[in-house]
């Protein structure tokens, strides 16, 4: 897999958005996102881009609005962001970090519940 552009917390908050109602259009953008930030909507354009610039984002003019579309799929971010998270904080070791949660409370019982039916049902289609 190829490694894709960081983008800050902010700009990723936008790509939320652009990810859940694809194809959007910058107005559409900036009603949803002033309804949950402070942010006003020159702060919202100069993030939008930011996002053309770094490559995660393209946009086509329709008349007079620009219609964004991700070059990025949701699940590839994430799991390069959890990837490197892992590898940051863990070592790369999922156990190590799995352990860590548990043994500090961090996951609660139904989240355990949740992890043993992923694992059970991964462990009964013979993943590795």
């Amino acid at each position: 897999m190829k490694v894709l552009p960081q983008i800050s917390e902010a700009e990723y908050e936008i790509m939320k958005v652009v990810w859940k109602h694809a194809p959007i259009n910058t107005n559409e953008i900036t009603e949803k996102l002033t309804q949950t930030t402070t942010w006003r909507p020159k702060t919202i354009q100069t993030l939008i881009k930011r996002l053309v610039t770094k490559g995660v984002l393209s946009y086509e003019k329709q008349g007079r609005v620009f219609v964004y579309t991700p070059q990025v799929k949701e699940n590839d971010y994430v799991g390069q962001e959890s990837n490197s998270f892992l590898k940051r904080f863990y070592n790369g070791n999922i156990t190590t970090m799995l352990s860590a949660y548990i043994e500090n409370d961090k996951l609660s019982e139904k989240e355990i519940d949740t992890l043993r039916s992923l694992l059970s049902k991964k462990s009964k289609k013979g993943g590795n």
